[in-house]
């Protein structure tokens, strides 16, 4: 196969087979929002317990070497948010998980 379409999360996509030489990093990868630590659990433990890895910050790797970002989506809000205080405390916590813990963020953005 040269090309495959399927879908992820119900967004079309299409795959090239670039050969033996072409490796999957992270300059690609899927980001999937969620909206609780059930979900990013879910999600996380989806790949992870199927043959992936973890990797930091949110992101994991599936048993294909494809690169996961599982992003709650109180993390985007926060280390985007104008306060570039309460941005900078969530933004730090995050650099130091590997599975984004909600509960930390939520707390480390409230200050």
């Amino acid at each position: 196969m040269l090309t495959v379409e399927f879908t992820v999360m119900g967004i079309p996509c299409l795959g090239l087979n670039g050969g033996p030489g072409c490796e999957h990093g992270h300059a690609f990868s899927f980001q999937v929002a969620t909206v609780d630590q059930a979900e990013t659990d879910r999600y996380w433990d989806a790949i992870i317990g199927n043959g992936g890895a973890a990797n930091a910050c949110g992101w994991c790797r599936d048993k294909w070497g494809v690169s996961w970002q599982i992003t709650p989506t109180i993390l985007s809000q926060a280390i985007t948010d104008p306060d570039q205080a309460a941005a900078k405390r969530a933004f730090e916590a995050m650099m130091q998980m590997t599975k984004i813990d909600v509960t930390a963020i939520e707390k480390a953005y409230r200050g």
